[in-house]
């Protein structure tokens, strides 16, 4: 029987692709002592569960997947390092490949007119002018 976070494990089919984007990790420390990290698979698991879910990065902590502050963390390293956007953007091209995209012609999703529905503006203005101050 699967458990709750178990199915929001990285497949290795996936993974395979993510890991050979993610940044080698450098060792600050002048004699290779401290910490040894968190390994990098479980820290995009977490990563992944909060983009998912929505939950805060301290919500983590009790899922067992890995820390909050370790996966926020490494999603700002690996954020800078663009790891993200050449992951998507390799997924963007896969997805071509295999469907196809109309290039030639893209829109944004976007309301360029009024709410069909949404009637005349009968308040006040929001410029809260008639408010006297303190």
């Amino acid at each position: 029987m699967k458990t709750k976070t178990t199915r929001w494990k990285i497949s290795d089919e996936l993974w395979s692709k993510i890991e050979p984007l993610l940044p080698v990790p450098v060792n600050p420390h002048p004699r290779g002592g401290g910490k040894k990290r968190v390994p990098y698979r479980k820290v995009m698991n977490g990563i992944l569960f909060v983009l998912k879910t929505g939950c805060q990065w301290k919500s983590l902590d009790a899922t067992g997947i890995c820390s909050g502050s370790t996966a926020h963390l490494r999603f700002q390293e690996w954020q800078r390092a663009g790891v993200f956007l050449q992951f998507w953007q390799k997924g963007l091209l896969e997805y071509d490949d295999l469907h196809g995209i109309e290039w030639k012609w893209q829109s944004m999703d976007g309301a360029m007119t009024k709410a069909p529905l949404g009637g005349e503006k009968n308040g006040r203005k929001p410029d809260r002018s008639g408010q006297k101050r303190r």
